[in-house]
């Protein structure tokens, strides 16, 4: 490996961080973290190997048949929309409350679990991220450039907008303040994947609502257009996963376009747009490149409601992929709430695709297919189930209550 190479790898991941065991514990980790190390200088690789330690508390896939749930329907009705949200954020927080961390896998579960409103048992919801985030003492993740460990400050800054605790505020703020010192590369961008677009901009864009200060805004629109500018096709309208997927293809001789990393990027543009102010100069860039991937992504949308995990070849991957059908759920519903998307023409896109997304959620509550953490379209049974993809429902289910009224 060129040295070069190694440094760029180690400037993400922080070996010794909380190495507080003895000396064959310590050695055992030594040689994993070394590993690590080396295979995260393969772009392809990049998510799925820091993560790949706590994968078993993300999720899992059962082999076996479970029932589906039958007290629970996806009629557009506030009843049930809030029956639903309830049913599998109660699952969720029963299996992982135990676990929670300041991973992305669970900054997008937190998020979801904000988003769910008092009027449908959100409170209990709140009260279990705020606790999380007194755990953690409001810190974002270890690995001080890694976007992946930025997104847990979209959380503990939405918290902080209700409390107004300076405690939960600092930290993150740190955090960014020292990633913004650092110099620009268009070859080797900051966001250099599609999905740290969802990870890290939008915390800047609540760091600028909550303090005012522009430079949060100016800093992530700089790097926004960066990361854009080398993973956008601008053709289909797409974002590739990262460049390592521009000029591949699927069997049927498409471009192969990863359906959960461009809801990672549908979601960010809509959390973006959230806080951005109505006479930034760049704002409808943002909306122009929103609608462009709405319209793409609604013209993807499959006979079933929902949407295949490579997005243009459906019919090489038989099941559904609800972490991304569930994230174009929330941008959709949320352009339509918000007046950026015709109503007319997308309010029926996004009833279909919510009424198939909980007929899969199972009589415990468990939302199912879901592709387990990965970077590219992949194989994963009905029952799969993952945190980020149950904070993707809850967003959905956020703004479909609202469209509901």
């Amino acid at each position: 490996m060129r040295l070069d190479s190694f440094m760029a790898a180690g400037k993400h991941i922080r070996l010794y961080h909380n190495l507080k065991s003895g000396p064959v514990l310590q050695g055992r980790r030594v040689l994993m973290c070394f590993a690590i190390l080396l295979l995260s200088a393969a772009p392809k690789l990049h998510a799925q190997i820091t993560d790949i330690d706590m994968l078993p508390t993300v999720g899992d896939a059962p082999s076996v048949a479970l029932p589906f749930a039958t007290d629970v329907s996806g009629k557009f009705d506030r009843k049930d929309i809030s029956r639903a949200m309830r049913k599998v954020a109660n699952w969720q927080l029963n299996r992982s409350t135990a676990n929670f961390n300041q991973k992305w896998t669970f900054a997008a579960l937190y998020d979801g679990l904000l988003a769910v409103p008092d009027a449908a048992g959100g409170r209990k919801y709140h009260k279990a991220v705020k606790h999380m985030g007194e755990k953690f003492q409001w810190q974002p993740g270890p690995r001080p450039v890694h976007a992946d460990d930025q997104a847990i400050g979209q959380a503990y800054l939405d918290l902080y907008q209700q409390y107004h605790d300076p405690a939960m505020l600092a930290p993150i703020r740190e955090r960014m303040e020292s990633i913004m010192r650092l110099p620009d590369d268009k070859k080797t961008p900051l966001w250099s994947w599609c999905d740290a677009l969802f990870m890290a901009p939008p915390v800047l864009a609540k760091l600028y609502k909550v303090t005012g200060d522009r430079r949060y805004i100016d800093f992530m629109d700089r790097q926004w257009w960066i990361t854009s500018d080398l993973l956008y096709d601008r053709d289909v309208h797409l974002f590739h996963r990262d460049a390592s997927f521009i000029g591949k293809h699927e069997a049927n001789g498409s471009g192969l376009f990863w359906s959960r990393g461009n809801g990672w990027v549908m979601a960010a543009l809509v959390r973006v747009l959230a806080d951005l102010p109505s006479d930034y100069p760049t704002r409808p860039k943002y909306i122009a490149q929103y609608k462009e991937m709405a319209a793409e992504i609604a013209s993807l949308q499959g006979k079933d409601g929902l949407w295949r995990t490579g997005l243009l070849d459906a019919e090489a991957y038989k099941l559904p992929e609800n972490s991304g059908s569930a994230f174009y759920v929330y941008a959709l519903a949320y352009g339509v709430n918000n007046g950026i998307l015709d109503r007319t023409q997308y309010l029926p896109i996004v009833e279909k695709a919510w009424t198939a997304l909980v007929a899969h959620i199972y009589q415990d509550g468990r939302l199912g297919c879901i592709q387990t953490a990965g970077t590219a379209p992949g194989d994963y049974p009905a029952t799969a189930s993952y945190v980020f993809g149950t904070g993707a429902f809850l967003m959905a289910g956020s703004e479909v209550y609202q469209l509901a009224r």
